[in-house]
């Protein structure tokens, strides 16, 4: 298998640094609001990817974070009069819900 290695710039072969294991690490989204096609898509094809990484053999560690502090945030929690950890709370809660089928 060929994964694009963005810091050579180059396709190469998928070498897990352990063999038998394989890491991947997501940017997830900022939860300011609900999620939609673009900051759904980078979970989508890197969660297809840790399933067929699972398929073909391999102990897989996924992990994603959620940016839960931020400008748009912040904004929101001004423009809603409430904290920011009830938009991030509640929108967490929303992501989860769906991403954990």
């Amino acid at each position: 298998m060929k994964i694009y290695n963005t810091l050579t710039r180059k396709k190469e072969d998928f070498k897990p640094i352990q063999a038998g294991k394989a890491l991947i690490y997501v940017c997830g989204p900022t939860v300011y609001n609900y999620i939609h096609i673009g900051n759904s898509r980078p979970m989508i094809v890197y969660d297809t990817l840790r399933r067929y990484l699972l398929y073909i053999g391999y102990d897989v560690k996924f992990v994603s974070n959620f940016t839960d502090i931020d400008d748009k945030i912040i904004n929101r929690a001004k423009e809603e009069n409430v904290p920011f950890t009830d938009i991030t709370k509640n929108i967490l809660m929303h992501i989860l819900k769906i991403v954990m089928v």
